[in-house]
């Protein structure tokens, strides 16, 4: 069986963003402490059953077991990577300036939208958070109450008026 060979996407050698809050850095630990107590040693016993059937190139079951295995190991992989790297937002209280890890209120045509600016693995912007590095996240770092940001969006510009900071 021939294995396609594909090219690497875009996103392949992007390096994780290592700024997380604690609740997700304490999420990424649990996480990680389950995979390696109950799920990878359900994967390799499964493995170990299956390799005993015999023939490797026709069981399928194998196939896709060994395969999972392999998933699992490379996400234990990726999770000790991000914790490793982590670096933990401590939200600065009374900042004068935006910094990531604060709320921000921002005023726009008449509408009033608040931000918690965090890293990427922790964007939600439905849900009030975005990114330090998406176009307003980025612009609204290190400035001021009553400063004014423009981005433009769709072929228009957009102001942004930042009316506080927590």
């Amino acid at each position: 069986m021939r294995v396609p060979i594909r090219k690497p996407g875009k996103f392949t050698h992007s390096k994780l963003d290592p700024h997380i809050t604690q609740a997700k850095f304490d999420e990424l630990k649990k996480n990680l402490q389950t995979l390696k107590t109950s799920v990878q040693p359900r994967l390799a016993k499964e493995v170990k059953r299956l390799a005993l059937m015999g023939d490797f190139s026709e069981n399928v079951e194998y196939q896709l077991a060994k395969g999972n295995l392999r998933g699992i190991n490379q996400k234990i992989l990726q999770i000790e990577k991000q914790i490793a790297s982590a670096q933990i937002i401590k939200i600065k209280k009374n900042s004068s300036t935006i910094q990531i890890g604060n709320l921000v209120t921002i005023e726009s045509n008449k509408q009033t939208l608040q931000y918690r600016i965090l890293g990427s693995l922790e964007t939600n912007p439905t849900n009030g958070t975005i990114s330090y590095q998406s176009p307003l996240g980025s612009k609204l770092l290190n400035k001021k109450i009553d400063d004014t940001i423009e981005i433009k969006l769709d072929e228009r510009i957009v102001k942004y008026k930042i009316i506080k900071i927590t």
